[in-house]
């Protein structure tokens, strides 16, 4: 029993890890592409309209929900709020069984 919960331990960990990565390697991306977007814009036209913070803006937004999905920032379904769930759902569903 407690190898299967060390196991468990370890994959929920595993996920977390996998999980930030993806994260870091997009914000990373982003970094780098907007950055890239905003040299070309300087050297076409020396920031006389900034159109690559259109881009920054766009994908920013797309940042932001990774970043509240990634590191549990949602008001709304906090950190323990899907456990909570499952833990209640599994309740109620040994609730309905004892008496069948």
């Amino acid at each position: 029993m407690e190898n299967l919960n060390k196991e468990n331990r370890y994959i929920k960990a595993k996920e977390r890890v996998d999980v930030l990565k993806k994260f870091y390697a997009n914000l990373w991306t982003y970094i780098m592409v907007i950055s890239a977007l905003a040299l070309i814009n300087y050297l076409t036209n020396g920031f006389r309209y900034m159109w690559f913070l259109w881009a920054a803006f766009g994908w920013g937004i797309g940042v932001l929900f990774h970043a509240i999905g990634t590191f549990n920032l949602n008001p709304f379904f906090g950190k323990g709020w899907e456990e909570k769930k499952i833990k209640q759902f599994m309740q109620e569903e040994e609730g309905t069984k004892k008496w069948k």
